[in-house]
């Protein structure tokens, strides 16, 4: 099973892309961020036609969660829990039938708390201590569980080409890496350095600057899975060229391949 993020920058927009790339990849999975659209705007139809279920949290011009899937879900659930306030649309969790018992898939899309020195980044704290507080019930099943999204964190220096560029951004400050840390401290395991020790490996380059020409990226588009779905785990890749194409995301799709049985 192949089960892959991307944070697509306008479903709409990037439309032909998104339908371009699940015809060249085929996951099974895939977990689209930043939609930036409402649910019943979504272009679902021609995403069905490629044969998935298509399950959307979104939101007016801003934000916005889709889960697609070749299988169908058994349960699927919008909202993180612990901020009945908190009206972005960030994250949706989808349930999948195996072979034996099930894959939980949650989707995310955590805020960037940029400017630091504002109340966007306590709302990244808090928002990153609730998907703590979710983590640790969902592990609890011990069943295969993977988050999957665009985290808005740089995990490390070698996953930033410049980092003294970034030490002072939402996304790498030294609270923003800790608490990523945690999540890892669970028993989640990030996907990619499970089978690589590689830098330079980058799934963001900005629009600014010739970033992507100078291939001044940053990693900030992760799969973090649970033991269970750590045992099943077979490879990890980054579509890396979808960069190169014309009116691009400013992200590019990140996946892994588990060995899960999914035969009826």
């Amino acid at each position: 099973m192949r089960i892959a993020t991307w944070n697509v920058n306008s479903a709409r927009q990037r439309l032909d892309h998104l339908l371009s790339w699940l015809k060249e990849t085929s996951p099974d999975v895939a977990c689209l961020q930043e939609i930036k659209c409402t649910d019943d705007t979504f272009p679902r139809e021609p995403i069905e036609a490629l044969g998935y279920n298509v399950v959307t949290h979104g939101q007016k011009g801003f934000n916005g969660v889709a889960l697609l899937s070749r299988f169908p879900f058994d349960e699927t659930r919008p909202r993180l829990a612990g901020d009945d306030d908190d009206a972005q649309s960030r994250f949706l969790e989808g349930v999948i039938s195996l072979r034996r018992g099930v894959v939980r898939i949650a989707c995310l899309y955590l805020p960037n708390g940029n400017p630091p020195n504002t109340e966007k980044y306590p709302y990244k704290l808090n928002w990153m201590k609730r998907l703590y507080d979710y983590s640790v019930e969902r592990l609890k099943t011990e069943e295969p569980f993977i988050l999957a999204g665009d985290f808005n964190v740089i995990p490390a220096p070698g996953d930033v080409h410049n980092p003294a560029a970034w030490v002072n951004d939402a996304l790498f400050l030294p609270e923003t890496r800790m608490r990523f840390q945690a999540l890892l401290g669970l028993g989640l395991t990030d996907a990619l350095r499970a089978v690589t020790d590689q830098t330079k490996l980058y799934t963001f380059w900005d629009y600014q600057a010739g970033a992507w020409q100078k291939n001044n990226g940053i990693r900030i588009d992760h799969l973090l899975v649970s033991p269970q779905a750590s045992d099943r785990l077979v490879t990890v890749g980054i579509d890396k060229h979808v960069r190169a194409w014309e009116k691009p995301s400013d992200h590019v799709p990140v996946w892994a391949e588990f060995d899960f049985d999914t035969r009826n």
